[in-house]
């Protein structure tokens, strides 16, 4: 089996992707930083590629693009009536998925009113230019090709995130060096030296590695799944993020 992991940012220069090779006890990693549009698709349409995962929202709430279509027409803002106009600004800040993390302690950024939707911009345009070579949409529940990965979720079901992080700083890099670690032994990671600076240098690729490894959980059947009626419509909209259900270890070829 082989799983990439996209850490995707609005530039190319912080854009991360990383490739795993999955063998008998053995778990061989290429990676590689500052990935172009044209690179990423590359590597998405790679012949062998059995999963994805990619750290980028799949889509938007579907109370913030109702609220915003009938705000360019002229039309009564959907949330005049709400009793709870907190509530409902909640709403369209955050989709299903993230209210769900949110629910259990994470921290999702928000696609609509973060920063990261202009990356959310940049994923848009490479699911629909892969979906138009591959003659068909890419799942964004993530029952296709990729699925959308949260490295900070996975890292803490894992028991791995550091009470204070792991990105930036000297301290991020010592918090990066012990996760990598942690993840080499435990699933039989083969790293150079380059590649194991690499990560231990740059959160960007740590979390490329980090989102191959969920979508290797994600191929197995061993991540967090969309399951109500409702979760299901959501998630073919507005995306689905995929938070491993299984040890580390589980993940070794």
């Amino acid at each position: 089996m082989r799983t990439l992991g996209i850490d995707l940012a609005a530039e190319p220069a912080k854009t991360g992707v990383c490739q795993i090779t999955w063998g008998p006890g053995l778990a061989r990693v290429q990676l590689e930083r500052g990935a172009d549009d044209d690179r990423v698709r590359t590597w998405l349409l790679t012949p062998g590629i059995d999963k994805a995962g990619i750290d980028c929202p799949f889509g938007w709430p579907q109370a913030f693009t109702a609220a915003v279509t009938a705000h360019q027409r002229h039309a009564a803002w959907p949330g005049r009536d709400a009793e709870d106009q907190q509530a409902y600004r909640r709403s369209l800040s955050y989709r299903m998925t993230d209210q769900m993390l949110k629910d259990e302690g994470h921290r999702p950024l928000s696609v609509s009113t973060d920063r990261i939707g202009v990356t959310a911009m940049r994923c848009a345009l490479l699911l629909d230019e892969v979906g138009q070579a591959l003659g068909r949409s890419v799942d964004r529940a993530g029952a296709g090709l990729a699925a959308e990965v949260y490295p900070a979720a996975a890292l803490r079901a894992w028991e791995l995130l550091p009470p204070t992080g792991y990105k930036q700083s000297e301290h991020g890099r010592n918090a990066r060096e012990q996760i990598l670690g942690e993840i080499g032994e435990a699933v039989g990671l083969e790293l150079d030296d380059e590649t194991t600076k690499l990560c231990t240098d740059s959160d960007d690729a740590l979390d490329a590695l980090v989102a191959a490894l969920v979508a290797r959980a994600v191929a197995l059947g061993r991540t967090t799944r969309p399951l109500s009626p409702e979760a299901v419509a959501s998630a073919a909209v507005e995306g689905w993020i995929h938070v491993p259900t299984c040890e580390l270890g589980e993940l070794a070829g």
